[in-house]
């Protein structure tokens, strides 16, 4: 199956959808069936859950960076930064790999700009 992200207003991703590969031989001919189907000419863009085209899989709210030709999730924090590579922010700390006892887990806190230990409630 081919999936194909509606572009809104800045590119911001505001549905995918799925279509049969039978239909979608190509990405234009999966864009001008749906356009068909919902007698539109909105702007699509193919994704995939394998990440093998445009980087990410689009979900609702991403961005289409078209320089990068990529989905990109909206930014989580302020002072993370966008990996180039992946088109993945990544906080500017690592997150640490000590393993926690039960029942906790490591949050990012942007006041610090550090993770921290929290409790699972």
């Amino acid at each position: 199956m081919a999936h194909f992200a509606k572009l809104g207003v800045g590119n911001i991703v505001e549905q995918v959808i799925v279509v049969s590969n039978d239909i979608a031989t190509t990405e234009q001919a999966g864009v001008d069936f749906i356009n068909q189907l919902y007698n539109t000419r909105d702007v699509w863009k193919q994704t995939s859950y394998n990440n093998n085209i445009r980087k990410n899989y689009a979900g609702i709210g991403y961005q289409y960076d078209q320089q990068r030709d990529a989905f990109i999730e909206p930014k989580p924090f302020n002072s993370w930064i966008l990996n180039e590579d992946t088109c993945q922010w990544q906080s500017p700390v690592a997150r640490p790999t000590t393993i926690l006892e039960n029942n906790q887990y490591y949050s990012w806190n942007e006041s610090i700009v550090n993770w921290e230990v929290k409790d699972r409630i």
